[in-house]
């Protein structure tokens, strides 16, 4: 009889952590998708690389989680968010709270620094303290308050997840298979929320988990992968530590984030350096780095794309007389589909073209663009006050080089009446201060800006 093989003490976690659903905050995607269903797990052995101990040894856990957790205490950098989600809470609804901050925050900081979201956390918590005050804000207003943080379907799902909350009894679900059917919440947040706020032995894995448990285990499997991330949730699963969940997953996120980093890790400040296979292995092999893992991964070939914006603007003062300040002043502005790129967001008309296209082109099909969508015929001479080439704009998504051919189109305001409910395209007429306070996205508020620093110049009297 073969003698049993004994248990391992960390017990296995696989029944119930399924694959990442949210890419690494450094790997950014066009747009946030609707979380999937759990897959299957595979029919196939898991091999990677040049490993052969799957799992973690008793010793090196006990060390690891020692390790780091001194280390977080003493080196954990001072975020607003820490700082709700650390303190005492003795009453439901600041456990709430607790809860509130963490999604908020770990839903701002995907795919954005943390620099950058700091000052987005705080004036969003000033607006919204508690999921009961988002829930009742417009996307409007949440997309006002998002407007630079991009990516703005993570906006939307904040806002439909608190709705789902508060009618739904108000109380946040306690648990990570509870939190999960919250709209937006995949298994990442989930974990975040309920290890941070609850205090949940669950583990998170996001691009600085993936960058550190690679390097302490060398895994060199293609760490976009799902079999390569699903093996990652497991060995973090085997590392959270049960007493202190919380703390020990920011801590493996703020050692990625600070010191185990993807070009330049700082190993002789690390404090799990002695658990550490890659560093080890760069000591045997003066060939090997650390920072051969995670393996590097193609990037995806970006797409060129090229639109005409034209920022119309009607005006309504008989003289016909250009004047931003002017209370008659309009600018037409264009509302995005609810699905796919910059969804639900407000814009300046706009067109596809070609690479090639010329000017004569794109007016053509702007023109055709503003009298099938929204009834303005601007081939009679008579609407024009002017029309003018701003100049050209290159704006930057994760796969996408949008090129952008800006012009200022200004009208007279007989065609500010025309038939507003033409096909199905959502538009309506705003004056400069409202577009002011409006949340456009990076481009449309490029655009606007060029507009007005071409008016500025061409209004400016020529220095002899």
């Amino acid at each position: 009889m073969k003698k049993k093989k004994a248990n391992n003490t960390t017990p296995p976690i696989t029944d119930t952590i399924t694959k990442s659903n949210k890419r690494p905050r450094r790997a950014c995607q066009l747009q946030p998708k609707p979380e999937p269903e759990p897959e299957p797990e595979p029919e196939t052995t898991f091999t990677i690389g040049d490993i052969e101990d799957f799992k973690f040894r008793v010793e090196e856990v006990t060390e690891i989680r020692t390790s780091l957790l001194t280390w977080y205490d003493i080196n954990k950098r001072d975020l607003p968010w820490r700082r709700i989600s650390e303190g005492e809470a003795n009453t439901d609804d600041e456990i709430d709270r607790k809860a509130y901050a963490v999604w908020v925050s770990e839903i701002m900081l995907q795919q954005t620094r943390v620099q950058t979201v700091i000052d987005y956390f705080n004036k969003w918590m000033v607006k919204w303290p508690t999921v009961h005050h988002l829930a009742q804000a417009s996307i409007e207003e949440v997309n006002e308050m998002w407007a630079g943080l991009g990516y703005y379907r993570r906006a939307r799902f904040l806002l439909e997840g608190a709705k789902m909350v508060v009618e739904e009894g108000g109380k946040f679900p306690r648990s990570v298979n509870d939190l999960r059917r919250v709209k937006g919440i995949g298994e990442y947040t989930a974990g975040a929320i309920a290890s941070i706020a609850f205090k949940e032995a669950v583990p998170v894995v996001d691009g600085n988990v993936i960058r550190v448990i690679a390097r302490l285990k060398t895994i060199s499997a293609n760490p976009k992968d799902k079999t390569t991330i699903k093996s990652i949730w497991r060995l973090a699963g085997q590392l959270v530590d049960g007493h202190r969940p919380g703390d020990f997953n920011q801590a493996v996120m703020e050692l990625g984030a600070t010191l185990c980093t993807p070009s330049t890790p700082n190993c002789s400040s690390c404090p799990v350096s002695s658990q550490c296979s890659a560093l080890l292995k760069t000591k045997n092999d003066p060939s090997a780095l650390v920072t051969d893992y995670p393996t590097k991964v193609a990037k995806v070939k970006q797409r060129h794309d090229y639109s005409a914006v034209t920022v119309v603007e009607i005006i309504e003062n008989e003289q016909g007389k250009v004047n931003t300040s002017d209370s008659g002043s309009k600018f037409l502005i264009v509302k995005r589909p609810e699905e796919g790129l910059l969804a639900g967001l407000w814009e300046f008309p706009s067109v596809s073209l070609n690479e090639k296209d010329d000017l004569v082109t794109r007016r053509r099909a702007v023109d055709d663009f503003l009298k099938n969508s929204f009834g303005l015929n601007i081939n009679r001479s008579s609407s024009i006050v002017s029309r003018d080439e701003v100049g050209e704009y290159v704006h930057i998504f994760t796969h996408i080089r949008l090129k952008m051919y800006i012009e200022l189109l200004v009208l007279r305001s007989q065609d500010l009446h025309r038939k507003k409910n033409k096909g199905l395209m959502s538009f309506k007429y705003v004056d400069s201060e409202t577009l002011a306070t409006m949340g456009l996205s990076t481009g449309v508020r490029k655009a606007y800006n060029m507009v007005q620093k071409f008016r500025q110049n061409k209004s400016s009297p020529i220095s002899r």
